[in-house]
């Protein structure tokens, strides 16, 4: 067998481009699914069910539905039911959005029924109100004890991102699988691909487990 690397140097500005695009996905994202998954959570612990229940529908429907079949779904029924056309690259994003404020949802209501209801009991006895309380002492409490959860979910999205290529958005991984097919080189395209995938996720699995180690918390 005879290797043939200069189709990695020949390639490398579109293997660029794609792995810009796999971070952009990956960072707006998670913009976007935190305070979707705060809003979630703040609705599903709400003790109205016309407020609560809708809330626990979509998260236990994205939680329990595959991710590839989320972005097929937003991709191709979308439009043909409710008439809503957007961009791949739009449609992907609202996909993983989705998909990931429903797990954030369940990290952040973890996050605040952890801490204990004396600390709700006291801002009440100083005057305080419900929304005041939430976010001045239980909010940045709770968001520091998810923090590590919340740096695990952001190393599996950028992963998963690899799965909008099924709908032509030019990830890094739909570019590679593009270069692999005009120009047949498919142990160097995709030991190139797998190498850029890891230069970009180890850094980030180190700084979790950075995380996890400067903000476990010790009751």
């Amino acid at each position: 067998m005879i290797l043939d690397w200069s189709v990695i140097w020949d390639y490398r500005w579109q293997f660029l481009h794609g792995a810009g695009i796999t971070v952009a996905l990956t960072v707006l994202t998670m913009l976007l699914a935190i305070p979707g998954g705060l809003l979630l959570a703040f609705m599903r612990m709400s003790p109205y069910r016309l407020v609560s229940m809708p809330a626990a529908a979509i998260v236990e429907f994205f939680r329990a539905t595959p991710l590839i079949l989320q972005i097929y779904w937003t991709f191709y029924v979308l439009p043909v039911a409710l008439d809503i056309r957007m961009s791949a690259f739009t449609t992907a994003l609202v996909g993983l959005t989705l998909n990931i404020s429903s797990f954030n949802s369940e990290t952040f209501r973890a996050g605040i029924q952890s801490i204990r209801q004396g600390q709700w009991n006291a801002a009440y006895a100083l005057g305080m109100t419900k929304a005041q309380v939430a976010r001045k002492i239980i909010l940045p409490q709770a968001i520091m004890r998810v923090l590590p959860a919340l740096a695990s979910t952001w190393v599996s999205l950028f992963k998963d991102t690899s799965l909008v290529s099924v709908i032509a958005v030019a990830d890094l991984s739909y570019v590679s699988l593009q270069i692999r097919a005009q120009t047949y080189r498919i142990l160097e395209v995709l030991t190139a691909m797998a190498a850029l995938y890891w230069l970009m996720g180890y850094p980030q699995a180190k700084l979790v487990d950075w995380i996890y180690r400067r903000f476990k918390v010790h009751e």
